[in-house]
């Protein structure tokens, strides 16, 4: 054999053996993943509606007529429309990944006589919280300050709180700007911001309309306590009276709310509830068809199909969606 054939043969020998871990690969047999059933949830969503591959995952807070969270609701006792028509739940379950929560808290001059009542709530609510959660707080006069990064150490937080003092202006919009890009930072893929502000905004750069599309391409649950004392209507400005409006803009799209406060003395229970309420919430998903692929926003409707025997129940969730493209 001549040296030529000897290479030849050499070089098919080392491509053979090449090739043999492909072949051996190629011959494994293939394991089928057995879906979960139905009542389990597969995918840690979120904490508000977001769409995972072909799924969009809508979390649900269903109410009684007492603001009180109901549990215990089958996925037979609800109905979802995606742009008014109605869809098929193949997922359903209640959440209960931890959370990461920023405190969003007014300091400004028209707090004055509410800040002690505000730092009870603020504790009340920390006191329904998991020792996995995280949290933060922005408070905001005439500008937005981050004062405490997340963190697990509620301690620093309501130190903070202690000595913070009422002066100012209002930059709401601001210090919700702020916070959403705050929240971005935690890897907890549940967040919500809690809101504590007389209402109204006076001092901000960012505009309504801008806050309204980050706020709905954002992943964020937001609540709102708004504290409107029986004399608050008494000379208020234009921007203080647009106050309660805007907050239940701004909550209503995530799937949150906005709790008005009429008596100071009632702020920490609704703090409490809202804390109760983040806890508490039913998770549905279900498969949009290959023509609900649009990129486009789709709005989101859930209906309630209580038992017999039961009062009148509310639900909240997030108002849309964008869809992925195809």
């Amino acid at each position: 054999m001549n040296r030529g054939s000897r290479l030849w043969l050499a070089l098919a020998w080392l491509a053979g053996i090449a090739a043999l871990p492909i072949r051996l690969a190629a011959q494994q047999p293939q394991i089928e993943v057995r879906p979960k059933t139905v009542a389990s949830v597969s995918v840690r969503p979120s904490a508000n509606l977001r769409v995972d591959s072909n799924l969009v995952l809508v979390p649900v807070t269903v109410c009684d007529p007492k603001n009180r969270p109901v549990t215990g609701l089958e996925k037979e006792h609800f109905r979802v429309l995606d742009n008014k028509v109605e869809q098929t739940i193949t997922q359903f379950g209640m959440e209960d990944e931890p959370l990461a929560v920023g405190l969003v808290f007014d300091t400004s001059g028209s707090m004055g006589n509410k800040l002690r009542r505000s730092r009870m709530a603020a504790s009340a609510f920390f006191q329904t919280a998991n020792p996995e959660d995280e949290f933060f707080l922005v408070e905001f006069n005439d500008q937005p300050k981050l004062m405490v990064p997340l963190t697990r150490d509620l301690t620093e937080i309501q130190n903070q709180l202690t000595f913070s003092e009422s002066r100012g202006r209002t930059a709401l919009l601001d210090a919700l700007f702020m916070a959403l890009h705050e929240i971005r930072k935690s890897d907890k893929k549940r967040k919500a911001l809690l809101i504590v502000s007389d209402g109204g905004d006076n001092a901000s750069r960012y505009t309504e309309t801008e806050l309204r599309n980050l706020v709905r391409e954002a992943d964020v649950l937001i609540y709102a306590i708004g504290i409107y004392e029986s004399d608050f209507a008494r000379g208020r400005t234009p921007e203080e009276a647009n106050g309660p409006s805007l907050l239940n803009d701004i909550a209503e799209q995530t799937g949150g709310r906005h709790l008005p406060v009429d008596n100071l003395a009632e702020m920490p229970d609704v703090a409490a509830k809202i804390g109760v309420e983040l806890r508490n919430r039913y998770l549905i998903g279900f498969a949009p068809s290959a023509t609900g692929r649009d990129g486009k926003y789709h709005r989101v409707q859930v209906k309630l199909v209580p038992p017999r025997g039961l009062p009148a129940l509310r639900a909240f969730w997030r108002q849309g969606y964008f869809a992925p493209g195809q």
